[in-house]
């Protein structure tokens, strides 16, 4: 690529701690070198957080909502602040499809506040993938070699055993074996987490990973995907086993966020995978009790736009 790339970097809830990390992160000495960045967002407020967290510099401005900094309340759910976070991310994601810019990274979003509006929102990663038109999709979070997909993510628990398919089972390793493989990884190792306890203990804790989990793994290696499991969820994360693989599968939500979140909290990168875009994200929410304190540390959203640079790279290189 013979210039930086372009990144479209939205300012999540006006009311949180996005403002104040995407002012940081833009000035930041080392993300200026790597990446040309745009803001998404408002620009009053994205002015005000430069001003109280930053040098008072700000680069270029995608203005996508007109509210202003004494218009809203800091650490407040708001459903005005839903609406102007979600123009934000739209706006963003249309410029991306158009190839206006390289890459989507997105701040956090406040779900209640969405919803508020009377807004249906479960999160970036559904709204992403439907402005993209796409139905196969996973959420992934990393940071460096530990990378964890999701089977099912923004569902009750009651409902997991239900939408943990076969199919579903193969779509998304076969996503995440392709995202490895965007990050010069050519022969990825994978793992999968079983759905029950101890992997169901020969049918004595439930009978899903015997007739769900085992039959879609070999399917998958089968197939040429290096995939192992179905392990125990409770010893699959710990050191000896997980940097043995470059990939897991987590078969729900808490399944995969509790570990990944104990080990790398402050340095997780949210990403979308089966999208003809990319987007990354933080790994981190609004955290309204520290919104407009200066207190918000920049890591995640600064591992999100390298991880995005990357992508980007990778991506040109391969037309």
């Amino acid at each position: 690529m013979s210039v930086i790339p372009k990144i479209a970097l939205t300012m999540g809830d006006p009311a949180g701690i996005g403002p104040e990390i995407v002012v940081r992160a833009a000035n930041d000495p080392e993300i200026k070198e790597i990446a040309d960045i745009i803001i998404y967002g408002c620009p009053d407020i994205i002015q005000a957080a430069a001003e109280k967290f930053s040098d008072g510099h700000v680069p270029y401005i995608k203005e996508t909502g007109t509210m202003t900094f004494h218009e809203m309340t800091p650490a407040q759910k708001d459903p005005e602040c839903g609406i102007v976070a979600r123009n934000a991310v739209i706006e963003a994601t249309k410029d991306a499809l158009a190839e206006k810019v390289d890459a989507l990274v997105t701040a956090p979003m406040n779900k209640a506040s969405v919803n508020m509006a009377g807004i249906h929102f479960t999160g970036h990663t559904e709204l992403v993938a439907e402005l993209c038109g796409v139905d196969s999709f996973a959420m992934m979070q990393s940071a460096g070699n530990l990378r964890v997909a999701f089977v099912t993510t923004h569902i009750s628990l009651k409902e997991v055993s239900e939408y943990v398919t076969q199919e579903r089972i193969i779509e998304v390793a076969r996503l995440l074996n392709d995202a490895v493989k965007a990050e010069n990884i050519a022969n990825p190792r994978l793992a999968a987490a079983a759905l029950n306890p101890h992997a169901g203990e020969n049918g004595y804790i439930g009978y899903e990973d015997k007739k769900t989990v085992e039959p879609a793994l070999k399917k998958l290696n089968d197939s040429g995907i290096g995939i192992e499991g179905p392990f125990p969820p409770d010893t699959l994360f710990i050191e000896s086993t997980r940097t043995k693989f470059d990939g897991i599968l987590s078969m729900y939500h808490d399944q995969g966020h509790i570990p990944f979140k104990m080990l790398a909290f402050d340095r997780g990168v949210n990403s979308t995978l089966g999208l003809p875009i990319i987007r990354t994200s933080v790994d981190h929410g609004t955290a309204f009790e520290i919104a407009w304190k200066g207190l918000a540390d920049i890591n995640s959203l600064r591992e999100a736009i390298k991880l995005a640079v990357t992508r980007a790279k990778n991506k040109k290189q391969k037309i």
